[in-house]
């Protein structure tokens, strides 16, 4: 929607309703670019737990066809359930360790889901109860805190992308022999993608990661190296329903530690929003967190319910919004329905799972670092004559690119804190939060007790007038 538009009719971009074939294509999109990232912990815990193929596959449906709902929650919304902002919610990569802990606890295979299970719907019903709380610390994030997470994710997420696009096996492995040929599907997918924006307008340009998708796709798929053979093969329908694999089983320590799982992730999420919030010009309150931890914590049931796993929200499409400029909530709400069809029906799962991982790669890298520039751009706000804000945004990206880079330092760790220096974007989010509070302990403690949804804008001028 444009200026005027929006102008014209009061409407705000993020609830346009733009016609149908457009909510497609652009809802095909989101769940192209979000599709490894959201099969992987499935694949992982599987893996991790030996179980059978006809299990995973299982898993996968379910995952998807959970995303589906997780995602219509928070971008559609009902009650005091859902931000309404385009997030799409996918399971949370830092629940892969500890779940594959629990499960093995109990010696794998099915027991070891029951267990992952029994503790995913309590840490979901305990999200759902500290939504409220949890909001209330949105105080304590002002722009050298949000912007210092949002682009920490961002730079994070780059790895990954890197590993698809080298053919990786995982972006803690680092791979010692690159395919040629993959690199110049990533790079070629980057480039159609950066043609089609320079040349194009309108329509054509925000589905540029599209075409540029299908484009490397088709020429891998001329050279051999694209393999739609799994597409026939697989099942025609697949419906999951609640208890698949029967009751899940409940564990206090299994609990506690998915709970503490939760309560990063919630941290994450609080990232993505303000990250989604600045992209589409849309003030975010302490309501506005409230609704989108409501919204993760429900989901998580769900998952727990559906034989999936713990709901988050996905920083993979955040950057998919800032460089489509598409802000509209419905297309996720679109994109919803697809990844809900995809887990009923394999076959189009199998469809989009042909894309090689190269040229996922290609248009995730362009993605993620436009993440990371929505966090530069939030940065540009902070007062840096302040040697505390240096410090603090400083030592925070030092942190997570400690772990970022190094992944298996969190090996010599207890499982416990296995879960904060395991992940960069967790260790580097919970270092800028507790360094504001210490180093702007008094300012931060005045504006807490001043102001409950201050617009950031005014605390920056109430800032700069302190000096």
């Amino acid at each position: 929607m444009t200026a005027e538009n929006a102008a014209m009719t009061g409407l705000h971009p993020v609830d346009e309703k733009l016609p149908v074939w457009r909510l497609g294509a652009y809802g095909l999109q989101h769940v192209l670019a979000f599709y490894s990232a959201a099969v992987i912990v499935p694949i992982l815990v599987a893996g991790a737990l030996h179980l059978p193929r006809e299990t995973l596959i299982h898993l996968i449906d379910a995952d998807l066809f959970t995303c589906g709902i997780a995602s219509l929650l928070q971008a559609v919304g009902f009650g005091p359930v859902g931000v309404r902002l385009p997030l799409l919610q996918g399971v949370t990569f830092t629940a892969v360790g500890p779940m594959i802990a629990i499960g093995s606890a109990v010696g794998g295979g099915t027991p070891g889901l029951l267990s992952i299970y029994g503790s995913v719907i309590v840490a979901g019903f305990v999200t759902l109860l500290m939504a409220r709380h949890f909001a209330g610390l949105v105080r304590f994030f002002p722009p050298v805190v949000t912007g210092s997470i949002i682009l920490i994710i961002g730079l994070a997420l780059l790895p990954v992308a890197a590993n698809d696009i080298v053919s990786g096996a995982s972006p803690s492995v680092m791979q010692d022999h690159v395919p040629l040929r993959s690199i110049w599907y990533g790079l070629g997918t980057l480039a159609s993608i950066l043609v089609i924006q320079r040349l194009f307008r309108g329509f054509i340009a925000t589905i540029a990661v599209l075409i540029g998708l299908v484009l490397g796709t088709l020429v891998a798929w001329i050279l051999g190296d694209a393999n739609f053979g799994e597409v026939s093969s697989a099942p025609l329908l697949s419906i999951t329903h609640p208890f698949y694999f029967g009751m899940p089983t409940f564990h206090p320590v299994s609990i506690l530690s998915m709970v503490i799982v939760m309560t990063i992730s919630m941290i994450e999420t609080i990232g993505n929003v303000y990250a989604t919030g600045e992209i589409v010009d849309k003030p975010i309150t302490s309501e506005d967190i409230a609704r989108t931890l409501r919204a993760d914590g429900i989901a998580t049931m769900l998952g727990g319910v559906l034989n999936s796993f713990p709901y988050t929200c996905f920083a993979e499409n955040v950057g998919l919004v800032r460089m489509t400029a598409v802000k509209s909530r419905w297309v996720v709400a679109a994109a919803a329905v697809i990844m809900m069809m995809l887990g009923c029906l394999p076959r189009l799962g199998a469809l989009v799972a042909a894309v090689p991982l190269p040229v996922l790669g290609g248009a995730a890298l362009a993605m993620f670092a436009t993440v990371a520039v929505v966090g530069v751009q939030t940065l540009s706000r902070v007062d840096f004559n302040r040697q505390s804000n240096v410090i603090i945004v400083g030592t925070s990206i030092g942190l997570s690119m400690l772990a970022t880079a190094q992944p298996h330092i969190s090996d010599t760790f207890p499982m416990w804190a296995k879960i904060v220096f395991g992940s960069g974007i967790t260790l580097g989010s919970l270092s800028a939060i507790s360094l504001h509070l210490i180093f702007n302990v008094k300012r931060t403690i005045h504006e807490a007790t001043h102001a409950t949804d201050v617009p950031r804008e005014a605390l920056i001028d109430e800032r700069i007038r302190e000096g």
